[in-house]
């Protein structure tokens, strides 16, 4: 699969050294191309593009940006967007201090990043996936008690489908919590998988849903 990678932060690196190690061709799209010279020194199967090209290049597009450019990184590719699965690993964290470890949201309990992304951008495929977990911990995560959870949302069957193919590549099991509504519930569980690493500097953990 080609994979266009829409950011080039630790998020960005991360998920790309996972979809390389499984085979799928990547390109990341940024602004500053030289900000990924060793890691492409050191991938070199990897491509640093434009934003646009790499949204031509991607079959399925991350995006892996902060929260409050997400809207804006994919409104300048918004003609490459029909059709295409988006992985939205974002968070709406906002540029205040966390409180007592808690990071504070520019979004309220009644909508989510995930909602707005997809109201406004609704030629994508939109799935919410990779924001309750630290980019150490996205590509083949180990646990003694086996494999972590993903909790997944969008309101496209078929598109989470091919997300979660990816995820079980990628070492996780995956839990469909519905529509793009849910990244109501699933945007929180960022805050709460920081809280532990601001308070106590502990930071190799994830979630898993018992049934």
């Amino acid at each position: 699969m080609k994979v266009g990678i829409l950011g080039s932060g630790d998020v960005a690196k991360s998920l790309a050294k996972g979809f390389i190690k499984h085979g799928h061709q990547v390109a990341f799209g940024t602004r500053d191309t030289g900000k990924l010279s060793e890691f492409i020194a050191a991938h070199p199967t990897a491509k640093a593009l434009s934003a646009n090209d790499a949204a031509d290049f991607g079959d399925l597009l991350v995006l892996s940006v902060k929260g409050d450019v997400a809207e804006t990184v994919l409104a300048g590719v918004q003609h490459q967007l029909s059709g295409k699965v988006v992985i939205d690993t974002t968070n709406p964290i906002s540029d205040a201090p966390p409180v007592k470890g808690v990071l504070q949201f520019f979004t309220g309990p009644n909508d989510s990043l995930g909602e707005r992304l997809q109201a406004r951008f609704p030629q994508a495929r939109i799935v919410k996936a990779f924001n309750s977990v630290g980019s150490g911990l996205m590509v083949d995560p180990q646990f003694a008690d086996g494999k972590p959870t993903m909790f997944v949302a969008g309101n496209d069957t078929a598109a989470k489908a091919d997300v979660g193919e990816i995820l079980n590549q990628f070492g996780w099991e995956v839990a469909d919590m519905g529509a793009i509504e849910a990244s109501r519930a699933l945007e929180p569980l960022c805050q709460l998988w920081c809280i532990p690493g601001f308070i106590n500097n502990q930071w190799s953990h994830a979630f898993r849903l018992l049934k």
